[in-house]
């Protein structure tokens, strides 16, 4: 066991891009569980576009100087109460730290199935996966046939939107993405039908000679100008689906998306955002739809995975700036051991 615990926290407010002296490398003295309480040493961490915003002085924010939080998968080292067994392994939501001190409460134990790495539960079958999965099935409401379009594409929730669309029996799979390489990518191995270069021109005309038929739905990572480029190819009865806004994260006083605001009635569009954290119930809907999946081969898992805890902070940055390919997972090196 590590004599010593380290913490990221983050010392001040971004104004647009955040950087590494954001943040510090805190380290401590390990912490020692209270009684009806265990310690958990973390060997998975996620880092997800939301604590960007979590980042600026909102409400239920990061606060400065003091350990940051996220989605994490640890493995029980000592336990003081006996609803929690060494050794067991455990999802919580302390992460940015190597170590973290939870109560029974504060955990989920998550079901093994054969085949199934643990970093899934932090992709595919973790927030990002039900994310992409409540969008399709409970906002979209994705009928067999539809054509979707996918911003984002080439990020977590792009890449398992496409892949749980193709399941469901999307007709034309339409996406964005931040380079060619990505696009290709997707069309190769995600099962996309067409992906644009954003930074090609227009959103609106790359999205007219992507889907020159128009769309039905549309699952919004980023907003601005493809948001309203979609808005202007969706079909009558179309659903536009808001999961992010990352193209204002670090550029707050751009102005808003312009559309033709008539559109939404002489089409009867509808737009619907929500927090996955309204939707845990549908978990177990998830593990029943994607594991076998999983375990025939018919889904992949979409990660680009960092080793280290000390990558944290460049994974997150990096993640920001569009260099992974599906979810960016943090993994420490003990776990990356053959």
């Amino acid at each position: 066991m590590n004599a010593t615990a380290l913490t990221v926290h983050q010392t001040a407010r971004p104004h647009g891009f955040p950087t590494a002296g954001h943040f510090a490398f805190v380290e401590s003295t390990l912490p020692e569980p209270a009684a009806g309480s265990a310690l958990v040493e973390n060997l998975y961490w996620s880092v997800d576009p939301y604590h960007r915003e979590m980042m600026d002085d909102v409400p239920g924010g990061f606060a400065l100087d003091a350990p940051l939080e996220g989605r994490t998968i640890g493995r029980v080292i000592a336990s003081r109460t006996p609803r929690l067994a060494e050794g067991e392994i455990v999802f919580h939501r302390q992460g940015w730290r190597t170590h973290a001190v939870v109560t029974p409460q504060e955990i989920r134990r998550l079901p093994r199935f054969e085949g199934v790495p643990l970093t899934a539960y932090l992709s595919t079958l973790g927030g990002t996966g039900l994310t992409a999965y409540v969008g399709l099935t409970r906002i979209a409401r994705l009928q067999e046939g539809e054509d979707l379009f996918v911003s984002a594409a080439a990020g977590g929730v792009g890449t398992a939107t496409g892949r749980f669309a193709r399941l469901l029996g999307v007709g034309r799979l339409v996406g964005s993405a931040g380079s060619a390489a990505k696009a290709d990518h997707l069309m190769r191995e995600v099962g996309y039908d067409a992906v644009f270069d954003y930074h090609d021109g227009s959103a609106a005309d790359l999205l007219g000679k992507a889907a020159p038929g128009g769309i039905d739905v549309f699952v919004d990572n980023v907003g601005g100008e493809q948001l309203a480029a979609a808005i202007g190819a969706l079909r009558t009865f179309g659903r536009i689906v808001r999961v992010g806004t990352i193209s204002q994260y670090n550029t707050p006083d751009t102005p808003a998306p312009r559309f033709n605001h008539a559109d939404i009635v002489e089409k009867s569009l509808r737009m619907e955002g929500f927090l996955v954290s309204n939707y845990r119930d549908v978990q177990e809907e998830l593990y029943d739809f994607a594991v076998p999946h999983l375990q025939s081969g018919r889904l992949a898992l979409d990660e680009t995975v960092v080793d280290g805890f000390g990558g944290i902070v460049d994974a997150f940055l990096g993640m920001l700036r569009g260099e992974n390919t599906g979810k960016i997972i943090v993994r420490d090196r003990t776990q990356s051991r053959p």
